[in-house]
């Protein structure tokens, strides 16, 4: 929680972290999270998911929007601090519910042909799938090749968040991102939490309103993939909308694939 944020980061040893501070929400309240003075690099990352597990601190790398920088981490532009509801929310009812709002309701045929083969039937959950590697593991080598490339996220700093797991994280942040489709707290929680046990997945990266997942078990099978691939489009309908245009093309891009991006316009 927020109000337990300066005792976490206290309870470390002394000289742990980089020069960073705590950020206040632009609305006022308890801080929501630390975040690092400098850009972010590989090593802080690892270094503090190995050597502080258990910490309830969970480190994200917190990436600004293109042009302004400082937004939304350096300027405190989430929301007040909340408790991010822990249940209540079931992932297949939320998953099934978006979809039923993200299909097409007509019989155009360009349409129908962006969610073949399943139409207006949700598909329910895809099956867990075979991890690859340690989730941890995974998490670093997403961490590695997306600071290997500073134009792709643009200024990205060190964040911690109070939460159990990177499924906690974004709403503890009191982030924002998906705000026009789904809700950033709970419902956001609880998929991320689902794809988590199922998938090996953690969230090592938010911007102002993209999410980057690191996956350990991800479908390696056609059929798998497209299964996966109908959860991504209930959860972030312009991943396929403004992207691949269908559900059989994107199923094939993450198809094996260890990682998982998500852009909401």
């Amino acid at each position: 929680m927020p109000d337990d944020l300066p005792r976490l980061l206290g309870a470390l040893p002394a000289g742990e972290l980089p020069p960073g501070r705590l950020i206040t929400p632009q609305a006022g309240g308890p801080p929501r999270y630390w975040l690092s003075d400098a850009a972010a690099g590989p090593e802080m990352w690892a270094q503090f998911r190995r050597d502080h597990p258990g910490t309830g601190l969970w480190p994200l790398l917190l990436s600004g929007l293109g042009g302004q920088p400082h937004r939304p981490w350096v300027d405190g532009e989430v929301a007040p601090a909340r408790r991010p509801p822990r249940g209540g929310h079931d992932p297949a009812e939320l998953l099934a519910r978006w979809w039923d709002g993200c299909v097409p309701e007509d019989d155009d045929p360009e349409l129908a042909g962006a969610t073949a083969p399943f139409g207006r039937r949700w598909p329910g959950l895809a099956a867990p799938g075979e991890p690859q590697e340690p989730a941890g593991d995974a998490a670093d080598d997403l961490v590695d090749f997306l600071l290997s490339d500073t134009e792709y996220l643009g200024e990205t700093r060190l964040g911690l968040v109070p939460a159990a797991d990177g499924a906690d994280a974004p709403a503890a942040t009191g982030w924002r991102g998906p705000v026009h489709h789904i809700d950033a707290g709970g419902q956001l929680t609880a998929v991320l939490r689902s794809w988590a046990e199922r998938f090996g997945a953690l969230v090592v990266g938010v911007g102002f309103d993209t999410l980057q997942l690191s996956v350990a078990a991800p479908p390696t099978a056609a059929g798998h993939a497209l299964r996966v691939a109908a959860e991504h489009l209930a959860f972030c309908p312009d991943n396929v909308r403004q992207g691949s245009g269908s559900l059989a093309a994107y199923a094939e891009e993450i198809r094996g694939r260890q990682s998982w991006s998500f852009w909401w316009d």
